[in-house]
């Protein structure tokens, strides 16, 4: 199965590779909070979800600057959250290479700075990459809580009520250069004082000690 030409940046035609690359793609969801073990049931959550392809897995996160937001990590093991299931979404046949130079162009489409818990979450970000790649939707229940929130935010948890609601550790700096390179997460007072000597660097802090992402860089369009 090619990939679903669409409407996006540079998106590869059906067949485009002559060679058998031929890969399964997953939605990988993720739990923020134990609460969830109750919800799931209901069909609400609040849940995390990156997209697995080619051994990688690609998602998205809140930051404070117009750069990529778009971060890459091994499958099912996102810092900060905890795995709770994968979806099959179908199968493409593109190289890697490709899915990586695609993904570079999508991050200019989705910047840390524009994050937003209701209209344009991690969640939106897999449903998004998921109709481009397999032309497949993304289960309702892993979003729900977000188009619930989007009719009456006084539904939502009050964890979920603040402004600056991030579902990826903190970004504390960035540089255009660096933004592709493997961080490994600090305590919040080492991420401050790294802050304070060098603020060209990102430094994030997650909840389950150290990991590393490698935010990707956004391509030439």
């Amino acid at each position: 199965m090619g990939m679903t030409n669409t409407n996006g940046p540079n998106v590869p035609s059906p067949g485009s590779s002559d060679r058998n690359y031929e890969t399964q793609v997953y939605l990988n969801v993720y739990d923020l909070t134990p609460i969830n073990n109750y919800m799931y049931w209901f069909g609400l959550g609040i849940f995390h979800s990156g997209i697995e392809v080619h051994g990688k897995e690609y998602g998205f996160g809140a930051h404070d600057f117009s750069t990529s937001g778009v971060f890459e990590v091994e499958p099912r093991s996102c810092p900060g959250f905890v795995y709770r299931c994968s979806v099959l979404l179908g199968r493409i046949n593109l190289p890697p290479s490709e899915i990586r130079t695609y993904m570079e162009n999508v991050a200019s489409e989705y910047h840390g700075d524009t994050y937003h818990l209701i209209s344009k979450n991690c969640n939106h970000f897999t449903a998004d990459i998921s109709l481009r790649l397999a032309g497949k939707r993304i289960p309702g229940w892993v979003n729900r809580l977000a188009r619930v929130g989007a009719m009456c935010s006084c539904l939502l948890p009050e964890i979920l009520q603040e402004s600056n609601v991030k579902q990826f550790p903190e970004y504390h700096g960035c540089s255009e250069e660096d933004s592709s390179e493997s961080l490994s997460t600090t305590t919040q007072q080492e991420a401050a004082e790294s802050d304070d000597a060098d603020q060209d660097k990102h430094l994030l802090s997650a909840s389950n000690g150290i990991a590393e992402v490698s935010f990707v860089k956004e391509g030439q369009r």
